[in-house]
């Protein structure tokens, strides 16, 4: 439970120097591969639109950033088309279930575990709807191990990952709890601007839907739970 800048020794482990306060976790591609769900509601939500429904390659980049952000820029359609498609994607999710086509990755269930365990308070950070973040894990029966469930608003005036990290700063900070040194786990770049943004460093997981270069500003990039569990728990 100890670290700063990391460094990577000869045999290419960890060096941690300081003790997080607490710990920020992304949800999408970080606890869950959701990618399966995701996309395969997204070709739904096109096809009930009347729209050509794009590749499996192209949908895959639509998982991580704020939904409203990918139908305005990658669909390029406007605001207000941007929310009328929100609405339809969201009424297949409530038929499907937000968690349908999604699992828990290998050891995270375990290692949230583990550091609730341990005391660190720590919360969920998510572009995700807020509403849906709690389905996913209540279906996953891992929200009792989060001291804060915090995502997107549901008119999504809360969506950048910076915002929704701010609310749960806030959020936590309302129940006394020290931020000071706090870190977020992610998969993305957004996850990585959005947690620099108030001055916390990112640790990015391997087995989410980034790319390497999305990765160049993390603190640390962990390709496995045993790394990810030495860099937040020592």
């Amino acid at each position: 439970m100890s670290i700063s800048s990391p460094e990577l020794t000869s045999t290419g482990s960890i060096v941690v120097n300081r003790t997080w306060s607490t710990i920020l976790f992304d949800l999408d591609g970080t606890i869950t591969d959701s990618a399966p769900g995701i996309t395969a509601r997204l070709a739904k939500m096109f096809a009930a639109l009347g729209l050509p429904v794009p590749s499996e390659e192209e949908l895959l980049h639509w998982v991580g950033p704020p939904m409203l952000e990918s139908l305005e820029l990658r669909a390029g359609m406007t605001p207000t088309e941007a929310f009328d498609a929100l609405l339809v994607y969201r009424s297949i999710s409530d038929e499907d279930g937000p968690w349908s086509g999604s699992a828990v990755y290998p050891g995270m269930a375990g290692l949230i575990k583990q550091v609730a365990a341990s005391g660190i308070p720590t919360a969920i950070a998510s572009s995700k709807p807020e509403s849906q973040i709690h389905a996913v894990l209540d279906h996953f029966g891992l929200s009792e191990y989060f001291t804060i469930i915090c995502g997107a608003s549901e008119d999504e005036t809360r969506s950048a990952k910076a915002d929704v990290i701010a609310e749960a700063i806030t959020r936590l900070n309302a129940q006394g709890i020290d931020t000071t040194h706090s870190v977020l786990v992610g998969d993305r770049h957004h996850d990585v601007e959005g947690a620099a943004v108030h001055g916390i460093p990112t640790i990015m997981v391997e087995w989410g839907y980034g790319s390497p270069a999305e990765a160049t500003h993390a603190m640390a990039v962990v390709h496995s739970t045993d790394q990810l569990s030495k860099l937040l728990l020592g």
